[in-house]
């Protein structure tokens, strides 16, 4: 069996612009109203939100998004990520960025998170997928459906 079908595939991408929608409003509303002066700190705190807006957004989709696997969990969040990394990167340059102001908030040695929110990106689609057989095998223990997984 292939580590994704076509249609999760299709799904992911599809809740993929809802998250990328959500956080270019959160990144213009940071930019708009909040203090240049604690860029920093604010930057790195929006890594820690965008991970939580990645979450809610992948868990209010989690029925329609129909990850039948952990392989097609952990692809569909590797399909995030590299999306991620090409709307950034591609915003980036057309905002007339050059590669190293770009790429300044992905060192871990400089204390920017930004890697570890691409992780949790990454792992988001798996971590749903593991809540939503949790909250289906309870929802069966209390109707007494034998069936386990969900459909």
């Amino acid at each position: 069996m292939p580590a994704f079908s076509l249609t999760a595939l299709i799904r992911g991408v599809l809740v993929w612009l809802l998250i990328i929608t959500a956080e270019s409003v959160h990144g213009a509303l940071r930019r708009l109203l909040l203090n240049p002066d604690l860029a920093y700190a604010l930057r790195q705190l929006s890594v820690i939100f965008a991970v939580l807006i990645v979450f809610a957004i992948a868990w209010l989709c989690r029925r329609w998004m129909v990850l039948r696997s952990t392989a097609e969990a952990l692809v569909i969040g590797l399909i995030w990520v590299i999306l991620t990394l090409a709307f950034e990167f591609g915003l980036g340059r057309a905002m007339g960025m050059s590669w190293s102001q770009i790429l300044s908030g992905y060192d871990l040695l400089k204390g920017d998170i930004m890697p570890l929110g691409l992780l949790a990106t990454a792992l988001t689609p798996w971590a749903v997928r593991e809540l939503r057989l949790r909250e289906q095998v309870r929802l069966d223990l209390r109707t007494g459906d034998p069936r386990g997984e969900t459909k």
